[in-house]
């Protein structure tokens, strides 16, 4: 899916690189999650997804029963990635707390399926994508992101 994704992609890709250089988030994490959430915006009407529930490229959540959020920026703006980049961010901050023990690949798995279900959702490393969507989601946006890094994000 992500070198389906790569030719879509490659229009961002000097935003996701920008935002990915200043938070210490890789930027083929960032591609990833775009692939995985939008498929590099191919999926999304008007810069909306998920039914009128989720804004730009990484879908950020607006569903007031979901995130919450208020979607800041245009749907492929740096201003919008910015913002889905610290919601990753806090997932992973979030889950670091509640699993101390966890290795720091763990802990980022962890914070990948918490950006797609919220971190009450995580439960055990064993069943760390159990409740997120197709059951795979940081699994998936894990190979992603390995693929783009391949391919120089």
């Amino acid at each position: 899916m992500a070198q389906t994704d790569s030719g879509r992609m490659a229009k961002y890709r000097s935003k996701i690189n920008s935002v990915g250089g200043q938070s210490g988030i890789e930027p083929a994490l960032i591609a990833a999650i775009i692939s995985r959430e939008s498929r590099a915006g191919n999926q999304l009407q008007n810069g909306w997804g998920d039914h009128g529930n989720a804004w730009g490229l990484m879908q950020v959540d607006v569903n007031p029963n979901g995130g919450g959020h208020t979607a800041r920026g245009s749907w492929d703006s740096v201003e919008h990635l910015s913002q889905a980049k610290e919601i990753l961010v806090y997932f992973i901050d979030r889950i670091s707390k509640k699993f101390p023990s966890w290795s720091s690949e763990q802990k980022l798995k962890g914070g990948i399926a918490a950006y797609n279900m919220g971190d009450g959702n995580v439960h055990s490393y064993d069943s760390v994508d159990a409740n997120t969507t197709g059951g795979d989601y940081s699994n998936d946006v894990v190979a992603r992101a390995q693929w783009y890094k391949r391919n120089g994000y």
